[in-house]
């Protein structure tokens, strides 16, 4: 991965436990930004962590359930106590879990929603404040959201995730219409197929079948390639916006 210059940033991410959440942690950590690690499996952010500290890098563990409005709020002053407001938020956390439409599984639609959208949503009301301040006071103020290219290309079965990360997606760029006049600069992110945990919550066995045929079929992305994207993106200069970014594998239509 390359080497971005993010010294003075305090960056917030989250789903940061793993996958891309985690690769995106590491690299922010390299260029030289102080890091909240946010996620529900403590051990695992205290393994992240202690990576990034012993590279030299600042890193603060905060176990979070983007679920819960109490648990976030309680986080973002965790964070704000720990290393001020956060200047650069990365909406990582997510979860897919694909089945017919027919099975009427509301325990995973309502998970997803919860997560995926609902999750952001509270994220971004807990620190929109230090964006919001950080781009008040001359500086540089990133939301990244990351999305998924379900948002638009469409796969049976995949019903409830793709049209929450549809509306992510749309979230994002309404957003944009909100925050870009205060310079808060707003980039949704849409992966293709990707290497992480992700498809390890898929609990239907064809389904879980199929997207292991997608891996062998073409060489998927790494979360290190979409932490790369966000590295990019968060280093441009204050008065570039990269509102949407769509990675994909070479082979994936």
């Amino acid at each position: 991965m390359n080497n971005y210059e993010l010294h003075d940033r305090t960056a917030v991410i989250t789903g940061a436990a793993s996958g891309m959440g985690e690769a995106t942690a590491l690299l922010l950590a390299a260029g030289g930004a102080r890091v909240a690690l946010l996620a529900r499996r403590r051990d695992r952010l205290d393994e992240v962590a202690a990576k990034i500290t012993a590279g030299g890098g600042s890193a603060l563990a905060v176990p979070v359930d983007v679920t819960d409005t109490v648990s976030v709020a309680a986080a973002a002053a965790t964070v704000e106590a720990a290393y001020g407001r956060a200047d650069l938020v990365v909406n990582a956390a997510g979860v897919m879990l694909p089945n017919p439409i027919g099975d009427g599984r509301e325990d995973e639609w309502n998970r997803m929603i919860d997560t995926n959208l609902t999750g952001a949503l509270r994220v971004i009301r807990a620190f929109l404040p230090g964006l919001r301040a950080a781009a008040a006071a001359g500086g540089t103020a990133d939301l990244v959201n990351i999305s998924s290219i379900g948002a638009h290309a469409l796969f049976p079965q995949y019903a409830v995730y793709s049209a929450t990360k549809a509306a992510l997606t749309h979230l994002s760029a309404s957003l944009r219409t909100e925050l870009g006049a205060e310079a808060v600069r707003v980039t949704n992110i849409e992966p293709g197929l990707t290497d992480t945990e992700l498809g390890g919550h898929v609990d239907n066995t064809e389904l879980s079948a199929q997207l292991g045929a997608m891996f062998q079929a073409m060489p998927a992305l790494s979360a290190g390639d979409i932490a790369d994207l966000i590295g990019y993106v968060v280093s441009r200069p204050r008065h570039v916006n990269l509102r949407q970014v769509i990675a994909l594998p070479t082979p994936q239509a």
